[in-house]
């Protein structure tokens, strides 16, 4: 007899009054509510409920351990020399350097905000170092290192941040696309632009940057249909640091980021974002493999924002302070150096003038950023649609006569 007949046999039926029998309640008692758990049972229990009971870790490529060890992978090798090492290294080294100046910068009221890339360097030097000139990039607005990787002017980022224009740059001039704002629609523009290459028979790759707080959004749905559709030669490159904004992945997803790619019919692997040299490795496979004809790959670079979300941001609202020092030690930039110094592949010097050289580009970011010009106020009515707009007329011709009042505004309404 089970627990719900045994609660019904206590109703009287017929005139006649039913009792349970001891078996029975028994395992009534087996079914009842455990009391609930509280303290550390209780936070434990909550930790066993994220994630299915047996479900392993998922695999994740690794060739530098968080100590510096270089380890084998059965799939993914890099065959790469000392100046390439320390090139890698540099990279990192000095794209940490621009955005702690940058940070600096805004908290000095020189820009209005400021989206911290500090502890993903690796993601993004790594996935910048495989690509070819001619591969084009489609970023968030997080990409410092992979604009630096494409040879983007650090001082150019700066510019959409301090109001003075709506990119600053060419996207055509270094195949790296303007920042974008709106999350997850990059990754339409850049399934679109794959499509279109591969129409015109290039063996062109397209990467498009993104984080996984955009993996739910809906353009990234349709661009990953579209992709596996009409086999596009892009690859999705998705940073998850763990957390969006506030949001922490696993409110997100159910499964690890990387196997969504599979519902769409195309391939995902997770890598370890914090080692440059997997990411290298994985990177320049997937590139090569859109190239070729075979379709779209999601990477998942598995890495942590070690900084705030942007500089409006106080990430000690949301996430402890022993979850970041975790972090911390698997930081990717002592990871490689590390290596480079067991293997004695860089000396003091080396290190000495990677600092000096940091220290010369953050002065003349500063200065650059200190100089630069502001724009006349009316041309925020310029550019907006290609053929005008009688409501844009309308509302131009309103700030004119507005910025006219003033008797000390210039014809440019300044």
């Amino acid at each position: 007899m089970t627990v719900e007949s045994t609660a019904r046999a206590k109703t009287p039926r017929s005139g006649v009054k039913r009792t349970a029998t001891k078996t029975t309640k028994k395992a009534a008692a087996k079914k009842a509510p455990a009391k609930k758990a509280t303290g550390a049972k209780a936070a434990a229990k909550k930790a066993a409920a994220k994630a299915p009971a047996g479900r392993p870790e998922p695999e994740m490529v690794q060739l530098l351990t968080p100590e510096g060890v270089r380890v084998e992978h059965p799939d993914y090798t890099i065959d790469i020399d000392a100046d390439e090492l320390r090139g890698l290294y540099r990279d990192m080294v000095l794209t940490r350097r621009f955005d702690a100046e940058a940070t600096a910068l805004q908290r000095q009221g020189e820009l209005g905000l400021w989206p911290s890339l500090l502890g993903q360097e690796a993601a993004q030097i790594g996935s910048g170092r495989a690509l070819r000139p001619d591969d084009y990039v489609f970023p968030t607005y997080r990409e410092h290192g992979v604009a630096w990787c494409r040879g983007v002017d650090p001082a150019q980022l700066l510019g959409m941040f301090r109001g003075v224009n709506n990119g600053g740059w060419d996207p055509n001039s270094n195949n790296f696309h303007l920042y974008t704002i709106v999350i997850g629609s990059q990754a339409l523009h850049a399934t679109g632009y794959a499509m279109g290459v591969a129409k015109d028979g290039a063996d062109t790759a397209v990467l498009a940057y993104f984080g996984d707080g955009a993996t739910s959004q809906g353009d990234v749905a349709e661009a990953f249909t579209f992709s596996a559709v009409y086999n596009a030669p892009v690859v999705f490159f998705c940073q998850n640091n763990q957390w969006a904004i506030s949001e922490p992945t696993e409110r997100q997803t159910r499964v690890p980021l990387y196997q969504r790619a599979a519902g769409y019919g195309f391939p995902g692997i997770r890598v370890d974002g914090n080692d440059v040299l997997a990411v290298l490795a994985v990177t320049r496979a997937a590139v090569e493999r859109a190239r070729t004809g075979q379709g779209p790959m999601l990477i998942e670079a598995f890495t942590y924002r070690m900084g705030a979300h942007t500089t409006s941001d106080d990430p000690t609202r949301y996430r402890s302070d022993d979850e970041r020092a975790a972090w911390e030690a698997k930081d990717p930039i002592l990871r490689l150096r590390a290596y480079l110094e067991n293997e004695q592949l860089a000396d003091e010097a080396f290190l000495a003038s990677i600092d000096e050289e940091s220290d010369t580009m953050a002065k003349r970011v500063r200065e650059a950023i200190r100089t630069m010009p502001d724009p006349p106020a009316m041309s925020m009515f310029d550019n907006i649609y290609a053929d005008g707009h009688a409501l844009v007329d309308e509302e131009r011709a309103q700030y004119a006569a507005y910025a006219a009042s003033f008797a000390d505004t210039d014809e440019e309404g300044n």
